[in-house]
């Protein structure tokens, strides 16, 4: 055999043989409109009333995936299924380039996306990688010791002291582990007022949860800890589910199915919030990773699934990421937190400065990224013995926020996930003049609080206008004496741009095509006109 033909041989051998990863992606539910009839058996009561309460209707990825689908893929030749996702219908599978091609041709199989680009016939060339390594990223007075500065910055004191503080809101954390969540004094609160409702391994497939890593410990601490004039939560009443995503063994591609793998979980048990300090750019095969121009928002399969958990009415926390110090354009915020309608938190230090570390915005389409920020640095944590310490990185800002917006969202109950997170944004100390580095800044809950209920106390007589910020499409919700009105549009100067005539019927405008950029609008109807100011990302 001549030295030629044996390379060959064996280049064909090993791209036929070598595992990869990738989505299998079926055609359809069979079954689906008779199981959108009796729901209660893929939802809870709970993720229902969140749904209603929002009007949020159910659909098709609600259902489960059809059972033969998945058996046929399961007991294929070489495939090893690693995760699911009913709302994007499709299994993550493992196997070698061969066996995972061949399932193509299987009746229900609408398509096959490998993990590796290239191999989607995009992208063959080689990337030069940034070598980084594995990061995890009645009145009521707390004596908050020296957490009292990261509740503080926030103003999340004063909806402390108002009895906000997260009572009957669920957070979902998803991270890497919770080594003696169970045991260390810290979270004991939590168990005493049966506020940790469960909990699940996706990476071992078990309900261990307490003995793994550390991290998801430090996360939570953030939110649900408690110790007496040494550290006070952002949400220490709030209830919570601890998932656990994150194989810190490896940095692989199928962490992102366990992590969408999560949210659907938390969605069915009805959690409001998913908190989650996880973040993906470049993974160890270095053909798996993500590309800077794939930040568009809704590209990633973990961006795509929190997309999902946002259009199920759930608010989605997460890590900007650790990076800035990065070259390009790896100083840029990963994947989930780039996502359309993920709150990207980024870090600043005790006096509000700018944490060198947080990773900086904008997403590839110039949305501005990170969305908020709070304290990342030296952030008062709990640590796996049960010791108060400090610790940095966007890992505990974002779960201060996290828990924060429970506080928030406790104080609001009629408000939808869009309007909560709205008024967080609203109420940030560079709404005005968002920036890379800390997008629109630092909130204040009160004033967010204030701006709720008074457009609650309202909302009989004015147009909601939302979301604001905006990207594309702006809504108008109308009050109930109105069934048509005009709306104008003006730029910073005042000049006139454009007007519409809107009706309960139509009351969407794209904004797709203005600049980005601040403007202000007009609406006038029956003797009536209300006038307001929107930022365009």
């Amino acid at each position: 055999m001549n030295k030629i033909f044996f390379i060959a041989l064996f280049l064909l051998n090993f791209f036929s043989y070598s595992q990869e990863d990738a989505w299998v992606y079926f055609n359809d539910k069979p079954n689906a409109a008779i199981q959108l009839n009796t729901p209660l058996n893929f939802l809870t009561q709970r993720a229902l009333d969140r749904r209603t309460n929002q009007g949020i209707v159910l659909n098709e990825n609600d259902v489960p995936i059809h059972q033969p689908y998945m058996d046929g893929i399961t007991n294929a030749r070489g495939i090893t299924v690693k995760a699911k996702s009913k709302w994007m219908n499709c299994l993550h599978v493992q196997g070698s380039l061969n066996a995972i091609t061949a399932l193509t041709l299987l009746p229900y199989v609408n398509h096959v996306r490998f993990a590796d680009a290239s191999l989607n016939l995009k992208r063959p060339t080689p990337r030069i990688i940034n070598p980084v390594n594995k990061q995890l990223d009645v009145l009521t007075n707390f004596n908050y010791g020296n957490s009292n500065n990261q509740i503080q910055m926030l103003n999340g004191h004063l909806l402390h002291q108002a009895n906000y503080t997260g009572t009957g809101k669920i957070i979902a954390v998803l991270d890497s582990g919770f080594i003696n969540v169970n045991s260390t004094a810290p979270f004991q609160r939590l168990f005493d007022n049966n506020l940790i409702l469960g909990g699940y391994n996706f990476v071992s497939r078990n309900t261990n949860v307490y003995s793994l890593h550390n991290h998801g410990t430090l996360t939570l601490s953030c939110m649900g800890g408690y110790v007496d004039g040494q550290l006070v939560g952002t949400s220490p009443d709030a209830q919570y589910y601890l998932y656990v995503t994150e194989d810190v063994t490896q940095e692989s591609p199928v962490e992102e199915s366990y992590w969408v793998e999560a949210a659907e979980e938390a969605d069915s048990l009805g959690a409001d919030i998913i908190s989650t300090s996880l973040g993906y750019y470049d993974f160890d095969d270095m053909s798996y990773g993500h590309y800077y121009d794939e930040f568009t928002g809704d590209t990633a399969f973990a961006s795509k699934g929190a997309n999902i958990a946002f259009s199920k009415g759930i608010i989605v926390v997460a890590s900007a990421g650790n990076s800035a110090g990065s070259p390009e354009p790896y100083n840029h915020i990963g994947v989930p937190a780039e996502a359309t309608n993920v709150l990207a938190v980024g870090a600043v230090k005790a006096d509000g400065s700018l944490a060198t570390f947080s990773s900086i915005g904008p997403s590839f389409d110039l949305r501005t990224k990170p969305d908020v920020m709070a304290q990342g640095q030296a952030s008062v944590i709990a640590n796996t013995s049960g010791t108060i310490q400090t610790a940095s990185g966007t890992s505990f800002s974002c779960p201060i926020m996290a828990g924060m917006i429970a506080s928030f969202w406790q104080a609001i109950p009629w408000a939808t996930n869009q309007q909560v997170v709205d008024f967080v944004k609203q109420s940030a100390d560079r709404f005005d003049n968002p920036t890379n580095q800390f997008g629109y800044g630092i909130p204040d809950f009160q004033l967010a609080l204030n701006n709720a209920l008074s457009l609650n106390q309202n909302s009989l007589d004015k147009f909601l206008v939302y979301p604001n910020p905006v990207s594309d499409e702006l809504f108008l919700s109308f009050p109930a004496t109105f069934s048509e009105a005009k709306i104008s549009f003006y730029n910073g100067l005042g000049q006139f741009l454009f007007e519409k005539s809107i009706q309960n019927t139509d009351a969407s405008i794209s904004l797709g095509n203005i600049n980005s950029g601040i403007y202000f609008f007009k609406i006038e109807g029956n003797s009536f006109a209300q006038t307001g100011k929107i930022i365009k990302n």
